[in-house]
């Protein structure tokens, strides 16, 4: 057996304590070498709860560390992009959560950020890593037979599932100054999109695409490949999105809901003239919850359905073999920086549409 590739992680928040640090501790190809969070407590905790021999201070202490291979970049998002440029800089391989930063200005730069051939950047779109979703891939027929197209996420948030299913650490030894720096920063990064007279509907509404939305419009692309535009976009409340992807002979439908009942319902639908395929997601916050591809085909006299699935293995485990993969053995990355690129870019495109309604 090879040696395991020794990993850091920057953040240790809810994404990391329910996914990463589970699946990288059960994982023997990994190894949990050192973590940072600008909470002292969490830091503690995590490193009891996983055996972690080194912890770090701050993120560029952790970035120095030569001893690593690779680091996880799991921080709120308006951190992504200057972490993200450090980290290209340091030679390591870089996994960071989507979305890789919040606008499409930030990130453009960091393409052109010196760093070794076989360095891998890898953004964390773990739907295109179902197994119903490669599946999909396979399945689906030839673009020019396709009618139309719906994506959607009408779901409740995370807390309630988490609150009945696994225990998070909450610190409470966060300076409140992190967290008002945090706010206004965010806020300005969405602003540099939205305009400095945007409306804070509009603004939670591009906080949503960049958040939810970013990875259903990323297995959109990866499905069907970038679309002509954007025809139409809305939004109401700052949680409701609508928009209406232009693909020439055939629209794609998209829908957001974040809302208080207590159910996930996600997933893709594509139709031709004879089949309805139909893969659905639920929430991620409870692992290993199942998802299934469902391929309905009809002829003149005849009609029936294939279910493939249900598919227990977790999206995330996938996702984190593939990031190894391409570490290990140069295997393409296909959820690169240069490919977020273009969500960032279609999420501005919708907030054109914002603005103007």
């Amino acid at each position: 057996m090879t040696a395991p590739l020794r990993v850091g992680l920057i953040g240790l928040g809810e994404v990391a304590q329910l996914m990463h640090l589970p699946l990288l501790a059960d994982d023997q190809r990994f190894a949990i070498a050192a973590i940072t969070d600008v909470s002292p407590s969490l830091v503690d905790y995590v490193a009891r709860r996983y055996g972690v021999a080194r912890v770090h201070a701050d993120a560029d202490s952790l970035l120095a560390n030569s001893d690593l291979d690779a680091v996880f970049i799991l921080t709120p998002d308006h951190l992504h992009a200057d972490l993200l440029d450090k980290a290209i800089r340091s030679g390591k391989h870089v996994f960071i959560e989507k979305p890789a930063a919040l606008t499409a200005a930030q990130l453009e730069p960091l393409l052109s950020v010196p760093r070794p051939p076989d360095q891998v950047v890898f953004v964390g779109y773990m739907r295109r890593f179902s197994r119903a979703f490669l599946e999909l891939k396979t399945r689906l027929p030839a673009l020019d037979t396709i009618r139309h197209v719906r994506i959607r996420d009408i779901i409740r948030e995370a807390p309630f599932f988490v609150a009945q299913t696994r225990n998070v650490f909450k610190p409470n030894d966060v300076s409140p100054d992190i967290i008002a720096t945090g706010r206004a920063r965010t806020q300005s990064m969405l602003r540099s999109v939205m305009g400095e007279d945007c409306p804070a509907d509009a603004l939670r509404a591009y906080q949503v695409l960049t958040g939810l939305s970013s990875h259903s419009i990323s297995a959109m692309r990866d499905l069907l490949g970038l679309p002509k535009g954007v025809r139409y976009a809305t939004q109401h409340g700052g949680e409701t999105v609508i928009a209406l992807f232009d693909y020439g002979h055939f629209t794609a439908l998209y829908e957001a809901v974040i809302d208080d009942v207590s159910r996930f319902d996600a997933g893709i639908e594509v139709l031709t003239q004879t089949q309805h395929f139909k893969l659905n997601y639920d929430t991620p916050y409870i692992r290993n919850l199942p998802t299934k591809l469902e391929i309905t085909t009809s002829s003149a006299t005849e009609t029936g359905t294939e279910i493939i699935g249900p598919i227990y293995e977790d999206p995330f485990r996938i996702e984190l073999g593939a990031f190894l993969d391409s570490v290990v053995n140069g295997t393409p990355n296909k959820t690169s920086l240069e490919d977020s690129l273009q969500d960032l870019k279609l999420f501005a495109e919708i907030g054109r549409h914002f603005r103007a309604g």
